[in-house]
C-alpha cells in the first residue's frame, strides 16, 4: 500500500485544480480503505470551485461518486474483504472525497457492484440516486415521505398515482423515473428532449414532454395525460421558472421536491422540500443505510440501472474539462466517469 497517492486538489477558494500527492489514510473501526477505479462529475463540483460554496479549508479535494476495490477492512466491519469490488457516496473531507486514488468510507452505507457491471457504470450512481431516493421517501419535512420499496411488499404500492419528473433526462432525474417505477407511480411523466424519449421510457418514463415547449404549456400537456390530481412532482432542474411552473401543476396538498434553494412562495400545506444528497446527516442516514443494503439486488435485477457513461482521458486530469463541460451545458443523459489510476 503506498504511503502517498495522486490527488485533485482545489487550491484555494474559487481557485485552480492542480494535481497534487495526499497520504493514504487507514480505515477506522467501521470504515474500508478503497482504490478507486471510477470517480463521476456532478454539477456541485464545479459550483464549489466557481461560487466558492460548502467548503472553507484548502487545498480541498472534492467529488464523490465512487466506486473501486476495497483495500483494507476497518475493525468491526463483516460484510465486506479485501478485493471486494464496491460503490458509494464519498465526502468533502480529504480522506473521504473522491477526485484522488483512494479514499476511506463508512461501510454502512457502501453497496458491492454486480458482476456483470463495471466499476465505470456504477460510479454514475451515488449521489443522485440519493437525491431521488431521499426526495421521494425520507421522512417529512426532509423528504415527501413516500413508503419506499426496499421493503418488496411496497413495490407498486402506488399504481395510479401521477408523478412528474422535470429534466427527466440529467442523472437525478433518471433515478427519480426508476424509483418511481418501482413504486408503481402511473404516469410517470418527465420533460427532457425529444431524442432521449426511447431512453427515458426505457427506464420507466411512460410519457415525455418536449423541454423545448414553453413551460406555461406544461399544465395543459399534462392534463392531456391524466386527469388525475398531482400530488408529487420532482423538480430535477430547480430554476425559478420550473419550479413555479412544478409548483402550480400541484393538488392543493401536494409536495414539490427540488435540489437547489426553494424560489416559490409556499401555500400552508402544500410543501416544497429541499433535498440535499448526503446520506451522513442525522435525518438521512438511517434511510440511506436502508437503500444501500438494497442497491446491489436491484442492480442484478435490473429495477435500478445506471447512467450511460462518457469516460474521460487522462485520469484525474481529464477532470477539468469535464466540469467546464457540466458547467456549459454540453453534457446530456450521460455521466461523465474519470479513472483517477490512469496515468
Amino acid at each position: 500500500m503506498p504511503s502517498e497517492h495522486q490527488a485533485l486538489f482545489l487550491d484555494a477558494k474559487f481557485g485552480k485544480f492542480v494535481l497534487g500527492t495526499n497520504t493514504t489514510p487507514t480505515p477506522g473501526p467501521g470504515e474500508l480503505l478503497v482504490k478507486i477505479e471510477g470517480v463521476g462529475l456532478n454539477p456541485v463540483d464545479w459550483s464549489i470551485q466557481k461560487w466558492g460554496l460548502f467548503l472553507e479549508n484548502y487545498p480541498a479535494i472534492i467529488g464523490t461518486d465512487t466506486a473501486g476495490i476495497v483495500e483494507e477492512v476497518g475493525k468491526g466491519v463483516t460484510t465486506f474483504s479485501k478485493g471486494d469490488r464496491v460503490f458509494y457516496q464519498g465526502s468533502w473531507a480529504n480522506d473521504k472525497a473522491s477526485y484522488q486514488q483512494y479514499n476511506v468510507i463508512t461501510a454502512a452505507t457502501v453497496a458491492k457492484i454486480p458482476n456483470h457491471l463495471s466499476f465505470e457504470a456504477v460510479a454514475s450512481i451515488p449521489v443522485c440516486i440519493t437525491a431521488a431516493f431521499l426526495g421521494l421517501y425520507n421522512t417529512k419535512p426532509y423528504g415527501a415521505g413516500y413508503i419506499s420499496p426496499v421493503d418488496n411488499s411496497a413495490r407498486g404500492k402506488y399504481a395510479g398515482k401521477p408523478l412528474v419528473v422535470i429534466g427527466g433526462a440529467g442523472s437525478v432525474g433518471q433515478f427519480a423515473i426508476q424509483l418511481g417505477r418501482l413504486s408503481g407511480f402511473s404516469p410517470i411523466i418527465t420533460t427532457a428532449s425529444t431524442k432521449n424519449t426511447a431512453y427515458l421510457k426505457s427506464l420507466g418514463a411512460t410519457h415525455v414532454i418536449d423541454r423545448k415547449l414553453p413551460l406555461s404549456s406544461l399544465t395543459t400537456e399534462i392534463r392531456n395525460i391524466t386527469t388525475a390530481p398531482i400530488e408529487i412532482v420532482y423538480d430535477a432542474v430547480s430554476t425559478a421558472d420550473t419550479q413555479k411552473t412544478a409548483y402550480n401543476l400541484l393538488a392543493p396538498k401536494g409536495q414539490l421536491v427540488v435540489v437547489l434553494n426553494p424560489e416559490v412562495a409556499q401555500v400552508e400545506g402544500k410543501p416544497v422540500i429541499h433535498v440535499f444528497a448526503i446520506p451522513s446527516l442525522p435525518h438521512t442516514r438511517e434511510v440511506c443505510v436502508e437503500m444501500y443494503g438494497k442497491l446491489t439486488e436491484w442492480l442484478e435485477e435490473g429495477a435500478i440501472k445506471p447512467n450511460r457513461v462518457e469516460i474521460l482521458k487522462g485520469g484525474l486530469r481529464g477532470v477539468v474539462g469535464g466540469l467546464a463541460r457540466l458547467e456549459n451545458g454540453q453534457v446530456s443523459a450521460t455521466k461523465l466517469i474519470a479513472r483517477p489510476n490512469e496515468a
